[in-house]
């Protein structure tokens, strides 16, 4: 398995001999914080939302009865927010490496696909669309294979 010199991945570090390509990397560094940080309030953000939307849910009559759809657009609100977390944690993988992970990046739109298909209304969508979404989570599903068949090699 190829193993990384210590500077190659190093694409945003202090060091380099140019001032100005390490203001810019300052930059970029304060970008990715900031990220992080706004991605926190959407999680809270999130969370708040689906408390809201079982409230809403449960109060309607008949009191503290979910219907199916009531169940998957509840489902749909708890997987955006750990879509959210996932991302996340891309984010401060990334700031603390300085490597985007590829399996977790993969594994994160995996879990976005399947959360689509889970939310998906398939009597509202053609079939294009739904053979469409087949062939993402196809590809993606062989994606995470090979990059964890790698991993282990």
């Amino acid at each position: 398995m190829h193993q990384p010199s210590p500077h190659e991945n190093d694409h945003f570090r202090d060091g380099h001999e140019d001032p100005l390509i390490n203001g810019m990397h300052a930059i970029i560094r304060l970008a990715v914080r900031i990220l992080a940080v706004l991605m926190v309030f959407v999680i809270l953000w999130g969370i708040g939302d689906v408390i809201w939307v079982l409230y809403q849910k449960l109060s309607t009559p008949p009191v503290f009865l979910l219907s199916i759809n009531d169940i998957f657009s509840t489902f749909g609100a708890f997987l955006a927010v750990l879509i959210a977390i996932e991302i996340f944690v891309n984010i401060t993988l990334y700031l603390r490496d300085d490597v985007i992970h590829v399996k977790l990046v993969v594994a994160t739109a995996l879990m976005a696909i399947s959360r689509k298909v889970i939310v998906l209304d398939y009597d509202k969508v053609s079939a294009d669309y739904v053979y469409a979404t087949a062939l993402i989570v196809m590809a993606l599903g062989v994606t995470y294979w090979l990059v964890v068949q790698r991993a282990r090699t």
